[in-house]
């Protein structure tokens, strides 16, 4: 689990970082401590952080600085973040949970890891690991949005059209189904998504329908 290392950051504490990789399913099998006490301390610490940046970095005025806090600050942003520092594979789940290492579960661990930093390591340090992850996604003004099915939702309220989901397929046994659901627009098709629960499918659904929607709010 040397992860880190590649930010100059070497924790002594390691069995803490292993905890911030403990999800609750793996604890109540095994009977130890889970990342949730970390998630919310890396959370206050990731939240204080970045708005430091923007009030340092940006001219914005506080709503706008709110706004674009939280296009850097939601699940799937923290989601990519965790693929870049590398940590998915050592994450510890429960067997009911081991196909399902969902977006949520990642985004939270890597909360929890930077309360580990922090504890460990102190403010000035979580500070630069956290720019140098989050940074070259704000330079490159990508968007990220944790809830797709919210964001769809205000697109086609502005125009008054009708929006629901649609399940299309349930395939696998009980304890590891996928579902497959499509998003219907004024009974037009605009997306598909699958996932390991319906709110996945649905969420991944709506994602698809989102990133085609040049066309959604503009109604023939």
């Amino acid at each position: 689990m040397n992860f880190l290392e590649k930010y100059g950051i070497y924790l002594k504490d390691k069995d803490m970082l292993l905890v911030a990789l403990t999800h609750t399913s793996y604890s109540n099998e095994h009977g130890c401590e889970n990342y949730e006490r970390l998630e919310f301390l890396g959370d206050a610490v990731l939240q204080l952080i970045s708005s430091e940046y923007f009030y340092n970095n940006k001219n914005f005025r506080e709503g706008d600085m709110t706004k674009i806090r939280s296009r850097y600050v939601c699940e799937h942003a923290n989601y990519e973040y965790a693929k870049k520092v590398g940590f998915i594979p050592y994450i510890r789940v429960g067997n009911g949970q081991i196909h399902n290492v969902n977006e949520t579960i990642v985004a939270d661990v890597f909360e929890a890891v930077l309360g580990v930093v922090f504890l460990e390591c102190g403010y000035e340090t979580a500070k630069r690991y956290i720019l140098e992850v989050i940074t070259p996604f704000i330079e490159e003004n990508k968007i990220f949005y944790s809830d797709y099915k919210s964001r769809l939702q205000e697109m086609v309220q502005t125009t008054k059209q009708s929006l629901e989901y649609k399940l299309i397929s349930e395939k696998g046994p009980a304890h590891d189904k996928t579902y497959t659901y499509s998003v219907v627009i004024d009974n037009i098709v605009y997306g598909t998504g699958s996932g390991k629960s319906k709110k996945e499918a649905e969420q991944n659904a709506a994602k698809d329908a989102f990133l085609k929607s040049a066309s959604i709010d503009k109604k023939e």
